[in-house]
């Protein structure tokens, strides 16, 4: 009764590889200080999580519910984080650079598997880290198919590029060539039916097609774009706003000054490359169909002296989020509206409406810098992008 009412929190720490799960159970008392309860390691399979539930039942004190963190390691975690969410746990999920960057700042030096999930229960108790959420079957499956298309889409990119060398080389091989053009036809069966199922998926669906049918009118954004997007999102449920939509894709804003000291200011890449790889085409798509503000981005920052790549990079952070605010509103995109000028100096912030159909009333998005085109970077000429 006396350990109940010095402690505040109690968390386990999970670090997971492809066979095994480390696990650390700390407790943080009133005076925030931690301290390891108990370590044990699993298998992890289905009888090890089996095995790590009775664990942490015997191990957990009666009316303070443990959280359990993991740390996001390729899809290992993926059954054990299902197995606990299935049964009610407090599971919390994070990044393995995030992780890392914890570990430091704590002055971990050394690196081993009980280490790192000692850290994991001690950042559990230390920080407040969202409770994790799966995605849902549907989604799950989109993910599985949009995933599977783009490895096929670089490996057929691959044997184009091999098809193309040895067409040049001295001596050609036409055994070689053969078996590089018959992976070829494999790859493009395989690409046109992952496309069919992508399709199908999306607008057999009651719920998502209409608004898949909304955002397409956005000209260069195609069905598959919107596949990636709501795969790699679980349909955009977990993000509250923009900011935290542009963080998790890696297009915020990373600065380097102190001081006098200004270092150069440039994009994170921190996040979900799935995501900025299917924004790439669209951005050009949009651009050459002349979509406003788009185009009108892509013009400006060209004309300041940005390359044509860093530009294109700004057209795809603003598109994300025209996306996902167009998704979120069930509303189709505007072609119609035209940018007011208030001054010589700022544009509008209405840079484009959202229209419900059958309604003529326009909606202009919210009045948000990340929304601008024109803005006064004042702290730095490299900044693309409007700053949250």
């Amino acid at each position: 009764m006396e350990e109940c009412t010095r402690l505040s929190s109690q968390n386990v720490g999970v670090d997971v590889s492809k066979d095994t799960l480390d696990v650390v159970f700390s407790t943080m008392d009133l005076k925030r200080q931690v301290k390891v309860k108990a370590s044990r390691k699993f298998s992890n399979k289905l009888h090890g999580f089996k095995d790590f539930i009775k664990w942490i039942d015997d191990k957990s004190i009666e009316g303070f519910e443990p959280t359990i963190l993991l740390e996001a390691t390729g899809v290992y975690y993926e059954q054990f984080a299902w197995f606990l969410y299935e049964r009610k746990y407090a599971v919390s999920v994070i990044l393995p650079t995030k992780a890392k960057r914890y570990f430091q700042a704590i002055g971990n030096k050394s690196k081993n598997d009980k280490i790192d999930a000692t850290g994991l229960s001690r950042m559990g108790l230390e920080q407040r880290i969202p409770l994790w959420q799966p995605l849902s079957k549907d989604f799950y499956r989109l993910r599985l198919l949009t995933r599977q298309l783009e490895d096929f889409n670089e490996q057929r990119t691959v044997i184009l590029n091999q098809l193309h060398a040895l067409s040049h080389s001295a001596y050609s091989v036409k055994e070689v060539e053969k078996n590089f053009k018959k992976l070829l036809k494999e790859l493009d069966k395989g690409i046109v039916s992952i496309n069919k199922s992508i399709e199908k998926l999306l607008m057999e669906d009651a719920k998502l097609r209409p608004k898949v049918e909304k955002i397409i009118t956005i000209p260069g954004v195609g069905v598959r774009t919107i596949a990636v997007l709501l795969a790699e999102t679980n349909g955009f449920e977990t993000f509250e706003n923009q900011g935290q939509l542009v963080s998790y894709s890696g297009y915020d804003i990373v600065h380097n000054q102190s001081g006098k000291y200004s270092g150069k200011t440039k994009m994170s890449k921190k996040g979900n490359a799935h995501i900025r790889r299917a924004m790439h085409l669209p951005a050009f798509g949009v651009v050459r169909c002349q979509v406003t503000p788009l185009a009108a981005l892509y013009k400006r920052l060209t004309e300041r002296g940005k390359t044509k790549m860093q530009a294109y990079v700004a057209v795809q952070r603003k598109l994300l989020i025209l996306i996902w605010a167009l998704w979120k509103k069930d509303q189709a995109y505007d072609p119609t509206y035209h940018i007011k000028n208030i001054s010589d100096n700022e544009e509008s912030k209405l840079l484009f409406s959202l229209v419900s159909k059958g309604d003529t009333k326009k909606i202009a998005l919210e009045r948000t810098r990340a929304t601008l085109d024109e803005l006064p970077y004042n702290e730095s000429p490299e900044v693309l992008f409007s700053l949250l």
